[in-house]
């Protein structure tokens, strides 16, 4: 199998198997308890912290851990809502975040608050001017994506989030950073969001972990759980400790080579892109500056055509994003994409494991396969 959907879900690392395996089997105390098992369990969740927080560039007691992106998203979003009260009802998001932020900004204004939703460029990009011109006295949160999920462009989060608190200082700035962690260098202490998601799986770390970063600038932030005071009070409920532990060896096994894997898989994307745009019937979509997302169409075969012909040969691709099955991709939509080039979109993406030989016959298969029926 050539697997190319790692920004869907990425192989869990043999560090992070080896970390979950030993806490099923020997490290399964409580965290909370009181004897020395329990004990040894709460040492091993602070060092897990701490190597989190070390690839995030954080400090280790603003890290907290949730169960994956989308749930650090809504976190971000409904507890801004509600630690600002009645201080403002705007709210600055662009229109191709990922749903776990778009359907929150939905729920908040059924409820009365006003979302600016920023408009990307045909490259998928989203600009400070816009961000600029949408800030407005009364804005309380600004979310903004640090990587596109589907076409991957790169949004300046460091110049928004330094716009944002010079404009509205009482501001609070999110970004969902789940396509950008350790793809995209950053450090939390010195990037300006007051708000940070990430999520385990993307990094080859087990599925049902992530964290949200808080900033101390955010003294007291609204609870997502309420109940008996884990993760300092702010998500109560026992930890789920082999996810967690398997999230924190993956960061540790990935930030040691992150740059260089980064600079690799970009140099294969290029030149993946460069063969693809040498076929008749390739559209590329996006600015594809991330390194390990491409957005691709071939109009005139559907997208789920091209997906059974590539699974035929032993190829995984996804069509757009992998959460959102069975509708149009908002994010080409919103880039003003042609319907025949939304309806044939589909994502590709690499990982460290990636490589050039497996992208060497993803582009044979589509050459000798499936352009021959573009219409």
């Amino acid at each position: 199998m050539i697997y190319l959907d790692n920004s869907a879900t990425t192989k869990p690392c043999a560090e992070a198997v080896a970390a979950m395996t030993q806490a099923l089997t020997e490290g399964w105390g409580n965290p909370s308890a009181l004897y020395g098992f329990g004990i040894d369990a709460a040492h091993a969740l602070r060092a897990a912290r701490g190597r989190v927080a070390d690839a995030l560039g954080a400090e280790p007691d603003r890290v907290f851990f949730t169960s994956g992106g989308t749930e650090a998203d809504n976190w971000a979003v409904f507890g801004t809502v509600k630690r600002m009260g009645k201080r403002g009802k705007h709210i600055v998001t662009t229109a191709i975040e990922h749903h776990a932020v778009l359907n929150c900004m939905k729920e908040l204004e059924a409820q009365g608050y006003r979302v600016t939703y920023l408009q990307p460029d045909a490259a998928g990009r989203i600009s400070l001017e816009s961000l600029k011109q949408a800030l407005s006295p009364d804005t309380i949160l600004v979310s903004v994506m640090m990587v596109n999920n589907e076409v991957g462009s790169v949004m300046p989060i460091a110049q928004m989030a330094k716009l944002t608190r010079r404009l509205c200082p009482d501001a609070i700035f999110h970004t969902d950073a789940v396509q950008g962690f350790l793809k995209i260098p950053f450090s939390a202490r010195t990037l300006g969001a007051d708000l940070i998601s990430v999520s385990s799986h993307k990094v080859h770390g087990p599925k049902g972990a992530g964290a949200l970063y808080i900033s101390p600038r955010l003294k007291s932030f609204p609870p997502l759980l309420l109940g008996g005071g884990q993760e300092g009070g702010y998500r109560s409920g026992t930890e789920g400790t082999p996810a967690i532990f398997g999230f924190a060896a993956a960061c540790a096994a990935v930030s040691s080579t992150a740059r260089e894997d980064a600079k690799r898989e970009k140099a294969m994307i290029d030149h993946l892109t460069e063969q693809l745009s040498c076929l008749e019937g390739i559209v590329i979509n996006g600015a594809h500056e991330a390194p390990h997302i491409l957005s691709v169409s071939i109009p005139g075969v559907p997208v789920q055509n091209t997906i059974n012909l590539l699974q035929d040969a032993g190829v995984c691709v996804s069509a757009g994003s992998a959460c959102a099955k069975g509708h149009r991709s908002h994010v080409l939509t919103a880039m003003k994409a042609a319907p025949e080039v939304i309806d044939a979109s589909f994502r590709i993406s690499l990982c460290r494991d990636t490589t050039s030989e497996e992208l060497d016959a993803l582009v044979r298969v589509i050459r000798e396969h499936i352009l021959p029926r573009v219409l």
